[in-house]
C-alpha cells in the first residue's frame, strides 16, 4: 500500500475554486482504483495551506493511475480548471507506506 500526501499552497481568495477542484479529483482517483481520503481546507491558523491524501494498493497501481489520468478527459478538465482559476500556487507530493501492528 502507498499513500500519496499532497500539501498545497493555495490562493486564500480562491478557496471556493480550490474546493471545486478538490471535489473534481476525489471521484477521479477512485475511478482509477485509488481510495481518496479527501481534502483538508483551512479553517483557523494558516489560510494558505490545504492538504489531501489518497491511497493505492501499490506504487505500480499508482503509476498506472498517473498514466491513465494523463489522457483522461475528466482529469484533463480538472487540470485545466486549476490552470484557469489559479486556485493554488504550488504543491508538494510525498509518498508514505503504513506500518501496522
Amino acid at each position: 500500500m502507498v499513500t500519496c500526501f499532497l500539501r498545497y499552497i493555495i490562493d486564500a481568495a480562491k478557496l471556493k475554486e480550490f474546493e471545486a477542484y478538490g471535489r473534481m479529483w476525489i471521484p477521479l482517483v477512485e475511478k482509477f482504483g485509488g481510495k481518496h481520503g479527501g481534502y483538508l481546507l483551512p479553517s483557523e491558523g494558516a489560510s494558505d495551506v490545504a492538504l489531501a491524501f489518497f491511497t493505492f494498493p501499490s506504487l505500480a497501481e499508482y503509476e498506472q493511475y498517473r498514466q491513465k489520468a494523463a489522457v483522461d478527459p475528466d482529469c484533463l478538465a480538472a487540470i485545466q480548471f486549476a490552470n484557469e482559476t489559479k486556485c493554488f500556487l504550488s504543491y508538494e507530493r510525498s509518498f508514505f507506506r503504513p506500518v501496522f501492528e
